[in-house]
């Protein structure tokens, strides 16, 4: 139980990768909050993952929504150990296509509601000396995509986010590192043809799709104290698709 004591702070945690980590978190041993807009799936959610979970409804776009939360978590769990930035949208257009709100709403949940969540919480890790902030970017981050100019943007944003933060925060024994996921199996890419997905197969060395099980193992490796010395870097979990 390499996380027993710990109390972690799920965002978009009501389904896919946020509620497989939470999962793994439990079975680790952590107190885990988990914070989506989704109350009714975050609810089940929480009832479903047997263990010492509990569910808040937050907007991470909403400053005022994640100052309260975050408080109410505090009051209630005494601290916050670790904070585990997932929460995401996507709304894919080519670049001729998309309008300033289709690039603003995903700007403001992807890197904004990163910034606030981070903001509100570094505080109560700072006071306690203490902290460990995995942030879930994206490959697409790295090396783009068409129709995701928005995304991309976000997802980029994050890993220069991240390591400021980490150069920020390391004196105060706070780790800050982001994880850039590949092509994982999710509800998400479920819809995608099966000459589409055959396409990404031929760009993945290893011939094959992530799982979020994969993702879930890396993030508990980096919330955990296996990875102290280990700050401000970006680990793709491709199959070896960016190189």
């Amino acid at each position: 139980m390499v996380l027993e004591s710990k109390v972690a702070f799920i965002t978009g945690g009501a389904s896919g990768l946020g509620a497989g980590i939470a999962k793994k978190f439990i079975q680790e041993g952590a107190r885990v909050i988990i914070c989506d807009v989704d109350a009714e799936t975050g609810t089940k959610t929480a009832q479903q993952i047997e263990g010492n979970i509990h569910f808040y409804k937050m907007d991470i776009s909403d400053e005022e929504q994640v100052k309260k939360t975050v408080e109410s978590v505090v009051n209630e769990f005494s601290k916050i150990d670790i904070l585990i930035n997932n929460a995401g949208i996507t709304n894919d257009k080519l670049l001729l296509r998309m309008t300033k709100q289709d690039w603003e709403s995903v700007i403001a949940i992807n890197l904004t509601g990163t910034f606030l969540v981070t903001k509100a919480i570094m505080r109560d890790m700072i006071k306690q000396r203490y902290g460990r902030i995995v942030n879930i970017a994206s490959v697409v981050g790295l090396i783009g995509n068409p129709g995701q100019a928005n995304y991309a943007a976000s997802k980029a944003g994050i890993i220069g986010f991240t390591k400021s933060c980490a150069k920020e925060l390391a004196g105060r024994n706070i780790t800050v590192n982001a994880i850039a996921p590949g092509f994982i199996e999710t509800k998400m890419t479920e819809v995608l043809s099966d000459e589409v997905k055959q396409y990404y197969l031929k760009l993945i060395p290893m011939g094959k799709f992530g799982l979020p099980e994969d993702v879930a193992n890396l993030v508990l490796f980096l919330a955990s104290d296996q990875s102290s010395y280990i700050t401000g870097q970006v680990i793709c979990l491709d199959g070896g698709m960016v190189m």
